[in-house]
């Protein structure tokens, strides 16, 4: 079975040339231009893939909106923003709010697919992962198999990316994972700035749990690591 990807962006020209690209990779897209239609879909039945504008008609954070409704449904379903505004501040608050990309509409259509062919490979690796794939560490447990970390025996509630980033810096604790590494283990292909807003994202979340957290460590022009 196909997988199926909701596709969500009031420019009818821009979602008729998205949605045929991305059929034309085997997958099956739902497209709205709207985010009254796109609840409609999204809890009648989730997709495997969101990809989401942010502006929608009159409605200025429309895709923000979407973004909060797929994640209190799903921490796992990758979701991909793909839209104009390219700010900081935009970017910032898109992966604040779970989002596993962010991407400008001048992105190439051959860069678009392979996004969301990375995120699908993600899905797929947490599928087939083993019971044994667990992690312990002081204080932190992780399992892959049912996506879970732990801090204290407390959940901690990761998105996707943010699980796979923080399984890649556990696995060698003392290490230090340059940007390259920890885009390769999580199977991301972004820039500097979006890697260190998940990593902020992921501090604030242990921090939330524990606020003598400090053990995601910055080292300054090469990456990060997780220290004792």
């Amino acid at each position: 079975m196909p997988k199926q990807i909701i596709l969500v962006e009031d420019e009818p020209i821009l979602c008729e040339n998205y949605a045929k690209a991305i059929r034309e990779q085997g997958y099956e897209v739902i497209t709205c231009d709207n985010k009254q239609d796109a609840l409609c879909v999204i809890n009648k039945e989730l997709p495997d893939l969101a990809i989401l504008d942010i502006g929608l008609g009159d409605e200025f954070e429309a895709g923000f909106d979407l973004c909060r409704e797929i994640r209190t449904l799903s921490n796992t379903l990758p979701i991909i923003f793909l839209t104009a505004r390219d700010s900081d501040f935009d970017t910032i608050s898109g992966l604040r709010l779970g989002a596993d990309d962010y991407l400008s509409k001048e992105t190439s259509m051959p860069h678009i697919l392979a996004r969301i062919a990375a995120l699908f490979r993600r899905v797929k690796a947490l599928q087939t992962t083993t019971e044994s794939d667990q992690i312990k560490h002081e204080q932190l447990m992780i399992d892959a198999q049912r996506f879970q970390v732990e801090w204290d025996g407390v959940a901690v509630d990761l998105s996707l990316t943010e699980f796979w980033m923080v399984h890649s810096l556990v696995k060698r604790v003392g290490h230090v994972k340059n940007r390259e590494q920890l885009m390769g283990d999580s199977n991301i292909y972004v820039d500097d700035g979006t890697i260190t807003s998940h990593i902020k994202r992921i501090r604030k979340k242990f921090k939330e749990l524990d606020e003598s957290f400090d053990h995601i460590e910055t080292v300054y022009g090469i990456g990060y690591r997780w220290k004792t």
